[in-house]
């Protein structure tokens, strides 16, 4: 799934490298020498700027005149979304704004609250075991404790209304009902949320072996994502077939995080595109060759935009070096408008400084 990283001097060397590091360092201008415009159409130098990065909303709202070199629109019978290609990417298909502001915040919702449920697994399973309802109790500013105190004695474990309890080593419980000793040993609810970054559904994936473990415990993909997945797939799809999605990765970043240089690379058949859904803070994707030494076109991905990536893209290098977290360049003003009520108040504040991507994969 994900390539290994280059070693030392000879990362520097590679034009996606340079270009990571480009855009992981870029720092915003000053409000008072920021122009009104955050990119470009794409192509040129790009330096310490964005002048260089795609920006498909732009090229959809300037409507039917002249693209940039290198781009065309890709649009297919029976799918009523624009759809941007790039001529010497075959198999990359870009769908701008594919999802409505309530769908985003729907799919947000669901990555917090639904997918990181067991058996599906998470970044933190191999710590904690498998946590149930960690967003609400996220919401409820609970406290993850180990069952076992001090004395080697179990804690009583015996539910509360709303409290959650775990058959391993850890459950959640208020603040109150922590022993002095115990403090060391515990975690807030909304930190280990912080914490996430990733969780997958479906076939589980083996990150250490690279494949996929069918004898792990897992649930189907959830219906009206299945459902997604096949109607956004039709532009990349062969003639006459019809995409089944049987795993998810959702991926979780920070503020600071990036997602490296690689490949995807470990289903069957890649004729079935990867469906690839952005949701919160706007980002940086990179996408490169074959080889690491090819200089990678990059473009902004914004919450409710979806990626395909089929045939010769799957041997492309892609990733993102950047997302944004500064007030103006989120570009997620419709989503804090969605997200207004009470009960998302925790929703909202995770979303105003991250990015989830959630990218669904045809395995056989």
């Amino acid at each position: 799934m994900y390539a290994e990283t280059e070693p030392g001097a000879a990362a520097e060397r590679t034009a996606f490298r340079r270009a990571e590091k480009q855009y992981k360092l870029y720092k915003p201008p000053s409000r008072k020498g920021r122009s009104k415009s955050s990119g470009g159409f794409g192509g040129g130098g790009g330096g310490g700027d964005l002048s260089a990065v795609v920006d498909f909303h732009a090229l959809l709202a300037a409507g039917k005149g002249e693209l940039p070199a290198g781009i065309r629109r890709c649009d297919r019978a029976g799918f009523h979304l624009p759809v941007f290609c790039f001529l010497d990417r075959p198999g990359f298909y870009f769908i701008p704004g594919a999802l409505s502001t309530e769908e985003q915040c729907y799919w947000i919702r669901e990555s917090l609250k639904t997918f990181p449920q067991p058996p599906n697994r998470t970044n933190l399973t191999a710590t904690y075991g498998p946590i149930s309802d960690l967003l609400i109790a996220a919401k409820n500013q609970k406290i993850l404790v180990e069952v076992e105190s001090s004395s080697g004695k179990p804690r009583d474990e015996q539910n509360n209304v709303g409290e959650n309890a775990h058959p391993g080593k850890f459950k959640f419980v208020d603040d109150s009902e922590i022993q002095k000793e115990e403090r060391p040993k515990s975690t807030m609810a909304a930190a280990l949320v912080r914490k996430l970054r990733w969780s997958t559904l479906g076939l589980q994936f083996d990150w250490s072996k690279r494949n996929y473990d069918v004898s792990l415990p897992h649930s189907k993909i959830p219906d009206d994502l299945a459902t997604l997945a096949k109607k956004m797939a039709v532009p990349a799809m062969p003639s006459g077939e019809e995409f089944t999605a049987e795993a998810a990765i959702v991926n979780y970043y920070g503020p600071s995080d990036m997602l490296g240089g690689h490949v995807d690379d470990m289903e069957a058949d890649w004729t079935k595109p990867i469906v690839s859904i952005s949701l919160g803070c706007k980002c940086i994707f990179l996408l490169g060759g074959k080889t690491r030494d090819e200089a990678p076109t990059p473009m902004f991905l914004r919450s409710g935009d979806i990626v395909l990536m089929a045939g010769e893209a799957r041997e492309r290098f892609h990733g993102v070096p950047r997302i944004f977290t500064e007030g103006d360049q989120q570009d997620i003003s419709g989503l804090v408008s969605e997200l207004s009520d009470d009960d998302d108040r925790f929703i909202l504040d995770y979303i105003h400084n991250s990015r989830i991507n959630i990218n669904i994969r045809q395995v056989y």
